[in-house]
């Protein structure tokens, strides 16, 4: 969910072309701390109403497998934009600005209920809070590990990154989304045929 460029991807990217991959860090683990709270809130909800839609679960994967695949075209197309000139804003400033974002972005929650709800048997059981808090955790340490490898890869090679750089990258995490969502109807097409 961290990898599309979007406005914070933008916000770190140019703190760690203008001031290092520690500031770019800083600023994505805005977005961290509002992944993870719609984490927890997809596990523990899908957890919680899982006794209610247990006759739901091929609806809901087709539901995800739509969103994601949808949201990952939207990726794919978009044409984010870097400007590495001028001042950004302060570190803080930027961060609490990217978690604000993250949080009011209608589509990180409905992502995180599609991709949690698309695990299926994979999910963790009803009441199973510390298979809950794994995912979240995971979540959380798999965000923070994006942010610092992004911040790292584009503080080291700065001079040779435009706008056909972002492109490319939401090509790929648009195509990753899109194969994501085809991955959640193979799973229901195999549980069709077995």
């Amino acid at each position: 969910m961290s990898a599309p460029v979007g406005p914070v991807n933008i916000m770190a990217i140019r703190h760690a072309i203008q001031r290092g991959a520690r500031e770019g860090t800083l600023v994505g683990i805005g977005a961290v701390a509002a992944d993870t709270i719609y984490a927890a809130i997809a596990v523990f909800s899908v957890s919680a109403v899982t006794h209610f839609i247990e006759g739901q679960v091929d609806l809901i994967k087709i539901i995800g497998g739509v969103l994601l695949i949808l949201f990952g075209a939207r990726v794919f197309v978009s044409h984010p934009h870097l400007e590495k000139s001028g001042q950004s804003a302060s570190v803080w400033s930027d961060a609490t600005g990217a978690f604000f974002l993250t949080l009011t972005n209608p589509g990180a929650v409905l992502g995180f209920v599609a991709i949690i709800g698309g695990l299926g048997s994979w999910r963790p059981a009803p009441g199973d809070a510390v298979g809950a808090l794994g995912i979240v955790a995971g979540v959380a340490l798999g965000a923070t590990g994006w942010w610092a490898f992004v911040s790292t890869l584009v503080s080291r090679f700065s001079a040779h990154l435009d706008d056909r750089w972002l492109e490319r990258a939401n090509r790929i995490a648009g195509t990753l989304l899109v194969l994501f969502g085809l991955g959640i109807f193979i799973d229901l097409a195999l549980a069709i045929l077995v």
